[in-house]
């Protein structure tokens, strides 16, 4: 099996008496991205310091790319690109000239500099404004430029804290397809997110960090299976069409919940053979509906039932 480009093992990490990260353990292969939850004063931050050699751990271990932060840091900085939380550009230079300074501070020639320059600039929507100064970008503007910088040294591992921060729709838009071409091409990612929709597009694995301690781990689907459940929902136009088909699902073994000042019923499913007997025992019941539905459970489910309720989670 690979090496994962980013490995943690019983990672803590303290101030004084707070605990901000207790015992964190996560591996995430390369080309993937780590979808990381939590809500804030989880720990989120800390954890991506820590990985970016911004932070000392207290305790545990941690490597990037095969490189451990403490023993090889400087290893660790060359290989990977960091988007904080809050923008961080030069208000006195234009946006071009952020980008080429980067470049040439990380060793590139200043015709690569200008090159690269122009294809972030590009990428991400701000060639029109690549003169003007930063301090005449909007915020949103920043955050794009932001993002465009942590690129430039084309990175193998990147950090994004909370990325979309700030970003219009259009704009978080464009973001994500971004990170989805930069893993497409190999990329590992760690993302981290108050955006439920942002992890269930961009991350194949999710890990939900509740005060320091990770409290659930896996894939997208595999954290929904967890903590909720399919429900079918049929509706009627009548109270009496209601308990009918009530009636006629619980005859067919299914535990339904009717109601009826909605006109609406609903059953768990376990799966799609269980929602295809849900249609056969209205169909035999012969009871008018007007509307099916198959819901699934989602990452806010995971997110309400573990980030904030972390000793139940963590007791499972």
């Amino acid at each position: 099996m690979a090496e994962p480009m980013i490995s943690t093992r019983d990672l803590t990490k303290s101030y004084d008496r707070v605990h901000a990260l207790r015992g964190v353990s996560l591996d995430v292969a390369e080309g993937t991205v780590l979808g990381l939850l939590g809500h804030n004063g989880a720990g989120k931050t800390t954890l991506v310091n820590i990985l970016a050699t911004l932070l000392p751990p207290s305790g545990g271990s941690a490597a990037v790319a095969g490189h451990d932060v403490l023993r090889d840091s400087r290893a660790v900085r060359g290989c990977i690109g960091l988007t904080g939380q809050f923008a961080s550009v030069d208000e006195k230079l234009s946006g071009f000239d952020n980008l080429v300074l980067i470049g040439r501070l990380l060793g590139a020639s200043a015709r690569q500099a200008r090159e690269r320059a122009d294809e972030l600039l590009d990428t991400f929507d701000l060639a029109g404004a690549a003169r003007r100064l930063c301090r005449t970008y909007s915020g949103g503007m920043r955050r794009r430029l932001d993002l465009a910088a942590s690129l430039v040294g084309r990175p193998r591992v990147i950090f994004l804290d909370e990325p979309s921060t700030g970003l219009d729709p259009a704009s978080r838009l464009s973001l994500w397809e971004t990170v989805e071409a930069l893993v497409a091409d190999g990329t590992t990612v760690l993302l981290t997110t108050q955006y439920l929709e942002e992890a269930e597009r961009l991350a194949d694995t999710v890990a939900v960090l509740a005060e320091g301690s990770v409290v659930a781990a896996g894939t997208p689907n595999e954290l929904k299976s967890q903590v909720g459940e399919r429900r079918a929902q049929l509706s009627t136009t009548r109270r009496g069409d209601t308990v009918k088909v009530a009636e006629a699902l619980r005859r067919a073994g299914f535990a339904a919940v009717q109601t009826p000042e909605e006109g609406t019923v609903s059953v768990p499913v376990a799966d799609f053979e269980d929602f295809a007997q849900v249609v056969r025992a209205v169909e035999e019941a012969a009871v008018p509906v007007t509307g099916l539905t198959l819901s699934e459970p989602s990452l806010d489910d995971v997110y309400l039932s573990l980030a904030a309720k972390p000793a139940a989670a963590a007791a499972r």
